[in-house]
């Protein structure tokens, strides 16, 4: 069972919406889907899969954190408070067991400009731990038209709001950044700066959707990132989920496809590209 029939057969089955994080935790369970190198299913994979299957799937966006949902049923919006240690690129902040942090103070956190330092300089910085991350643009007339206009329009500098669930070292900085794996914003930012996987790459891998360009390439992807893309991250292991799907919900960042309200088809339709040259005869 590939793993947008094992989403749809657990929604069925629950006959409720439920969160990506509901979702993968199911799925891990179940065994429904595995995948190829037999590690758990991540978040990120199913935002990204349902987005893939419109079709298939709605996602509620009636309910913090968004749900995804086989049919109209929608539920009151609840308000969440978390309990954690957080820490930002440039400050740790120690709290007590005890402390509150709403979702307005980490979107402060993370959001802040001041906090944001350039791509380029902290491949020693970043740590293993999970959170949540931010990707700006120095320069909105780097970006090629019509993303540079439709970033211009939403009045601010953000492309990029992720979450890494395991290790921000591995998700943001080596998969996002340094195309080590198979980085979401890497392969999108790729596309729109009109870069394409070889053509047949994909051919002959079990997962026919995670393209990748050529080494050459992604030393030019990571060049541009490191001259035009500034950071910041938060540390913190509670439950960042529901605080990722506000912020894009609420900031619309360029890059984002799931769970925006604004995304581009124009990028969909180059990720699709993509796709299709990387697995052409």
């Amino acid at each position: 069972m590939i793993l947008h029939e094992a989403i749809e057969k657990l929604l069925s089955q629950t006959g409720l919406p439920m969160t990506a994080r509901e979702i993968a935790d199911g799925l891990n369970r179940n065994k429904w889907y595995v995948k190829g190198d037999k590690s758990q299913i991540r978040t990120s994979q199913i935002t990204a899969r349902v987005d893939d299957h419109r079709e298939l799937f709605e996602i509620d966006r009636s309910t913090s954190p968004l749900k995804v949902k086989l049919n109209g049923t929608q539920f009151p919006r609840k308000e969440k408070l978390v309990s954690s240690k957080l820490v930002t690129s440039t400050t740790a902040i120690n709290t007590t067991q005890s402390s509150l942090f709403n979702s307005s103070l980490i979107e402060k956190m993370l959001i802040n400009e001041k906090n944001f330092k350039s791509a380029g300089i902290i491949d020693n910085l970043v740590s293993t731990n999970s959170g949540l991350y931010c990707i700006r643009i120095n320069d909105i007339s780097r970006l090629p038209s019509p993303f540079n206009i439709a970033l211009r329009d939403r009045g601010h500098n953000i492309i990029y709001i992720g979450v890494a669930s395991e290790s921000l070292r591995t998700r943001f900085l080596h998969q996002e950044l340094r195309a080590r794996g198979h980085g979401t914003f890497f392969r999108s930012i790729g596309a729109v700066l009109g870069y394409l996987p070889p053509k047949g790459s994909l051919l002959t891998k079990k997962n026919k959707r995670n393209y990748k360009f050529s080494k050459t390439d992604e030393q030019k992807i990571i060049k541009w990132i490191n001259e035009n893309l500034k950071v910041n991250w938060i540390e913190f292991n509670d439950d960042f989920e529901s605080f990722e799907n506000e912020l894009i919900n609420k900031h619309r960042p360029l890059i984002n496809i799931a769970n925006n309200p604004s995304a581009l088809q124009e990028l969909s339709e180059l990720r699709k590209l993509c796709v299709q040259i990387a697995n052409e005869l």
